[in-house]
C-alpha cells in the first residue's frame, strides 16, 4: 500500500511525462484571429468606457464635475485639431468596427457566409469598412 503522499508524488512525476498540447504558435496566424481579437478587445473597451461615463455623468453633481453637454461641447471645442481628430478616432474605430463585425456574426447566426473563403472575404471588408468609416 502506498500512502496518500506517495500518491500524490507518483501523479505529479507521471504529469511530466505527459504530451503538451500544441500551442498557437504551430499555426499559421489567419484574418478571423485577428478580428476574434479585435472584436472582443473593441467590445470591452466600448462597455467598459461608457460603465465609466455613466458612474461620472452620475456622482458628477456630487464631486462638483461639469459633465453635462455644453460643457463638454465647450471643453471639445478648445482642443487643438489633432487633439479632436485623434480623440474621434479613438472613440469612432472601436465602434464602427465592433458594429461591423456584429453585422458579420448576425449573418452567421442565419447561418450565411460560412465557408472559409466567405468569411475571409467578410473579415476583409469589415477591416475596410472599419478604416474607411
Amino acid at each position: 500500500m502506498t500512502s496518500q503522499s506517495d500518491g500524490i508524488n507518483m501523479l505529479a512525476q507521471q504529469r511530466t511525462h505527459r504530451p503538451v498540447s500544441p500551442h498557437l504558435g504551430i499555426y499559421r496566424p489567419q484574418v478571423t484571429w485577428y478580428l476574434s481579437a479585435l472584436n472582443r478587445i473593441t467590445g470591452s473597451i466600448l462597455s467598459g468606457g461608457f460603465y465609466v461615463f455613466g458612474a461620472a455623468y452620475l456622482v458628477a453633481p456630487v464631486l462638483g464635475w461639469h459633465l453635462d453637454t455644453m460643457s463638454m461641447a465647450a471643453a471639445f471645442g478648445s482642443w487643438p485639431v489633432f487633439a479632436k481628430v485623434l480623440a474621434k478616432l479613438t472613440l469612432a474605430f472601436p465602434f464602427t468596427f465592433h458594429s461591423f463585425n456584429g453585422i458579420r456574426h448576425l449573418a452567421w447566426d442565419m447561418g450565411r457566409a460560412m465557408t472559409n473563403r466567405q468569411v475571409q472575404v467578410t473579415g476583409w471588408a469589415v477591416v475596410g469598412l472599419s478604416v474607411v468609416s
